[in-house]
């Protein structure tokens, strides 16, 4: 399998899911900016959407769209219980979250990265973005993970997201259960080895 990503982006998801799973897979860099891989070939005629990440599939198939990305991932490697058992109640509320993350917070604090974006609507942004935050720190009370105590695919969503915050002045210092999960995901050997070959870390 082959993951287009860009480094930081929301690709950096699956990267997570894809380590976590003990997949074999390639990661390959697809330049948000320019469009192009490194070899020079137009990104849009790999995804015409133009965005990352983009699965490509050992038999020449592509999906697109992280949730979609990470359930599959998930569903190739049951015994790793990345997700729950498709058609069970759990496994909705696993795609409840996933739905969340997309709409509620990966647009909203995505989009304060829009250098166009005036800074009056930012703060508008950020207020909405905070309250939905306060929302998951509330629902992470007393759980290590979003689903309870074992890591499934929606907290690599959950963390790639919310690393943003850093980057577009959202500041989440008083979220303390978010902030004790942010710190219980960093300390997993597949984000810190996904955050490392995104450059995203300093190798040790």
């Amino acid at each position: 399998m082959k993951l287009y990503y860009s480094p930081g982006a929301c690709s950096l998801s699956p990267h997570i899911v894809l380590l976590e799973a003990g997949l074999a897979f390639e990661p390959v860099l697809a330049s948000t900016k320019t469009h192009k891989l490194q070899d020079g070939t137009d990104y849009y005629t790999i995804n015409p959407k133009g965005y990352v990440p983009l699965l490509e599939l050992d038999n020449g198939e592509r999906l697109s769209e992280g949730p979609a990305i990470v359930q599959y991932v998930a569903d190739q490697v049951p015994a790793k219980n990345l997700a729950p058992a498709a058609g069970t109640m759990a496994r909705y509320r696993l795609q409840e979250w996933l739905n969340f993350i997309t709409s509620e917070l990966h647009k909203g604090i995505g989009g304060m990265f829009n250098p166009a974006m005036p800074e009056e609507a930012k703060v508008l942004m950020r207020a909405k973005a905070l309250d939905r935050l306060k929302y998951v720190d509330a629902q992470l009370e007393g759980r290590h993970y979003l689903m309870g105590d074992a890591f499934t695919v929606p907290d690599a969503y959950l963390f790639t997201v919310t690393r943003w915050t850093q980057y577009v002045g959202l500041d989440i210092s008083g979220l303390k259960n978010l902030a004790a999960f942010m710190a219980r995901m960093e300390a997993r050997p597949a984000v810190h080895d996904a955050l490392e070959a995104e450059g995203l870390l300093k190798a040790a």
